[in-house]
């Protein structure tokens, strides 16, 4: 399940996991995204806020969110992630080699430096 929230005004979509993620979880982020990048153009960033990483429901649900990345990515400008997790600490190293966003990792108690750096990137 993921709590997500489209700051509208900044062009920041905020995500934050919070049990296993469900293959409606992405249906859900894209219909609230989706008509903001028909008429805004691209997302100014994403936030990724995770104490941890909690996996995925099943297969499906890992499918749903590789094409919900496949078909997004390039229509976000910067992915903050905020979390003490070491394992999301070392994923955006790992994903800059294949999104086309730039990527920063952020402390737990650094949040409001991560949405700071998301509005810089206009």
């Amino acid at each position: 399940m993921i709590q997500y929230e489209l700051l509208r005004e900044q062009g920041i979509l905020i995500l934050r996991p919070e049990a296993a993620l469900q293959s409606e979880d992405f249906a859900a982020v894209a219909k609230l995204v989706d008509p903001y990048i028909e008429s805004h153009g691209d997302l100014r960033g994403l936030m990724i806020d995770a104490p941890s990483f909690p996996g995925w429901e099943n297969f499906a649900a890992l499918l749903s969110h590789l094409r919900f990345v496949r078909d997004h990515h390039r229509r976000i400008r910067r992915v903050a992630v905020v979390s003490d997790d070491p394992l999301l600490g070392v994923a955006p190293k790992i994903a800059g080699h294949f999104l086309s966003a730039e990527l920063k990792t952020f402390a737990a108690m650094e949040r409001a430096a991560a949405l700071a750096w998301l509005g810089e990137g206009g």
